[in-house]
């Protein structure tokens, strides 16, 4: 079990990626808080009571600190540490910029890229306190290939991924000597947010001719990729962006 003994939050996890990430991570020996609302996370519970995993469920808004802080505070009371934090949760709008509002603009911002910093933010004191390990900690932020190259009518949510990446990068050079700070962009994968695009049989036709692969991916296969950068195997690996999307953006 390559997480062995290790404590994870991981954010935005009652489906998709971040159900995956915490199901895999329960599978490879991690504690794992699961954030998401309530109401989203029995299919989570169910996957990682399969593997006898522990877990607890927190609700907590990302873009709001005092959340923020109750999110980490309730993971450090029930395991007594913290060592991965995985920013996954994230939301999309699609308008073109003239179209898009400014309450739309903010939501997506503070959730995707604000959120993103508040957790780490709270999650490095936390981290740098495990004295024993050489990495201390580990976060992983869930950007997307819309953060590398432009999406058509998505300007709120390149603008947020983009700046995770960056954010990524630059945190990985402040805190590079004790906590290991990596991006993983993936590309179109089945989750509940590509549902409605992917039904469209002419949005869904358009992706897969755009996709070297010929599919849209699975989210197990982030999760994999997760798995890895949270573990040991990764200990030389800080401020990358590893992309995961088919191919789609080497064409």
């Amino acid at each position: 079990m390559r997480l062995k003994g290790k404590v994870a939050v991981v954010t935005g996890a009652g489906t998709g990626i971040g159900q995956a990430i915490a199901a895999y991570f329960t599978a490879e020996g991690a504690s794992v808080t699961v954030n998401c609302h309530e109401r989203k996370a029995q299919e989570t519970v169910d996957r990682i009571k399969k593997v006898g995993g522990m877990y607890i469920v927190v609700q907590a808004d990302v873009s709001k600190a005092d959340d923020v802080d109750r999110l980490i505070n309730r993971t450090i009371e029930k395991f007594g540490r913290l060592d991965i934090l995985v920013n996954n949760v994230g939301i999309y709008r699609s308008h073109l910029a003239h179209e898009t509002s400014k309450e739309e603009w903010n939501a997506v911002i503070d959730v995707n890229l604000k959120g993103a910093f508040l957790c780490s933010k709270r999650a490095i004191p936390e981290m740098l306190k495990n004295e024993n390990d050489v990495i201390k900690g580990r976060i992983i932020n869930i950007a997307s290939i819309a953060g590398i190259v432009g999406f058509a009518a998505s300007p709120a949510y390149c603008a947020s991924k983009g700046g995770l990446i960056l954010l990524t990068k630059e945190m990985a050079l402040d805190y590079a000597t004790h906590i290991n700070i990596n991006a993983i962009c993936p590309g179109v994968i089945e989750t509940l947010m590509t549902s409605e695009l992917l039904r469209d049989q002419d949005a869904r036709k358009d992706i897969m001719s755009a996709t070297p692969a010929g599919r849209a991916g699975r989210p197990e296969e982030i999760a994999g990729a997760a798995v890895f950068l949270a573990s040991p195997d990764a200990d030389f690996i800080t401020g990358a962006s590893l992309v995961i999307d088919g191919g789609w953006s080497i064409k």
